[in-house]
C-alpha cells in the first residue's frame, strides 16, 4: 500500500515537473534577434536569427549561390510593415512576409513571401514580391546582421550583412499621404475637448505645405475648442503667409494674451519669437 501511494506521488511530481522542463530554454548556435525602424510614420520590424561565420566559407559554400536561402537560420525570417511601402521601386502592401533571398555572385534576388511563420519551407507560388539588388564588399562581420544604416522621413536602406558582404535594399514610404490619412482618422475620433490633436495635424500640414484647406479647418477647430498660445500663434503665422498682415497681428496679440493667462506659460523663447514677428508685420 505504501509503495502504491509513493508511486502515485512520484507520478504526480513528475507530471508537474514536465511542463517546467519543456519550457527550459537552451542557448541557440544562431541566436534570435529583432530590429525595428520607423520611417516617417511607418514602422518596419524584422525578426530573424544570427548565424556566425566561425571560420567557414559562407558565400557559395555554406550558403550556395542561385538557391533560395532562409536569410538567417532556424525558422523563417519575418519582416512586417504596418503601412504600404515601395521596395526597389515596386509596391508592397502592409503586412508580414517571410524574407527569403537567392544569393548570386553579382546579383541577389530579395523575396517577400506570404508565409511568414513556421518552418522555412519555401513555396514559390506564395511570393508577394521579388526584386533584384547588387551586393557590395564590406569589412568582416562575424554575425549575420539585418539593420537600417540609412533612414530619412520617407526612405530607408534595409541591409543584410554577413562575412564580407552587404546587400542593401531600398525601401520608400509616402509619409505625407499616410500622415494625412492618419490625421483625418485621428481628428475624426478625437474627444470633444481635445484641442491638441487637430493642432498637431494642422502644424504638420502647414510646415510641409500639404492639404492647406484641411490644415486651416483643423486649426480653426482647435481654436474653437480652446484658444491657446500654440494654436493662436500658428493661426497668426498662417494668416501672415496668406498676406493678411492685420489679421495676423491681431491673432498674434491674442496668442500673447492667452499665453500670459495660461497656467502653463509658453517658453520665453517662443514668446520673444512671436513678439519679433509682430514687430516685423507692423512695419
Amino acid at each position: 500500500m505504501k509503495m502504491t501511494r509513493l508511486s502515485a506521488l512520484l507520478a504526480v511530481l513528475a507530471a508537474a515537473a514536465a511542463p517546467a522542463l519543456a519550457q527550459l530554454a537552451t542557448p541557440l548556435p544562431s541566436p534570435n534577434a529583432a530590429v525595428s525602424q520607423t520611417v516617417g510614420v511607418t514602422k518596419i520590424e524584422v525578426a530573424y536569427s544570427r548565424p556566425s561565420v566561425r571560420g567557414r566559407t559562407i558565400w557559395g559554400e555554406l550558403v550556395p549561390y542561385d538557391k533560395v536561402w532562409r536569410t538567417g537560420a532556424n525558422v523563417v525570417t519575418r519582416i512586417t510593415f504596418d503601412g504600404d511601402v515601395t521596395v526597389e521601386g515596386q509596391k508592397l502592401a502592409a503586412g508580414s512576409y517571410g524574407l527569403y533571398t537567392i544569393p548570386g555572385k553579382t546579383e541577389w534576388t530579395i523575396i517577400f513571401n506570404k508565409v511568414s511563420t513556421g518552418d522555412p519551407d519555401y513555396v514559390a507560388d506564395k511570393d508577394a514580391l521579388r526584386v533584384k539588388v547588387k551586393p557590395v564588399a564590406v569589412e568582416m562581420k562575424e554575425l549575420f546582421t539585418i539593420g537600417f544604416p540609412a533612414v530619412t522621413s520617407g526612405s530607408a536602406t534595409l541591409a543584410l550583412s554577413w562575412e564580407r558582404l552587404r546587400v542593401p535594399v531600398s525601401i520608400t514610404v509616402d509619409t505625407d499621404a499616410r500622415f494625412l490619412t492618419n490625421a483625418k482618422d485621428a481628428v475624426a475620433k478625437a474627444k470633444a475637448d481635445d484641442w491638441r490633436t487637430p493642432l498637431v495635424a494642422a502644424r504638420y500640414l502647414y510646415d510641409n505645405k500639404l492639404a492647406l484647406d484641411d490644415a486651416a479647418r483643423w486649426l480653426d477647430k482647435s481654436i474653437a475648442i480652446k484658444a491657446t498660445f500654440g494654436n493662436l500663434s500658428a493661426k497668426a503665422n498662417a494668416l501672415a503667409a496668406d498676406g493678411k498682415t492685420k489679421d495676423a497681428i491681431a491673432t498674434a496679440e491674442k496668442a500673447l494674451a492667452a499665453g500670459a493667462a495660461a497656467e502653463q506659460k509658453p517658453s520665453p523663447e517662443a514668446v520673444a519669437a512671436l513678439e519679433k514677428k509682430i514687430a516685423e508685420w507692423k512695419k
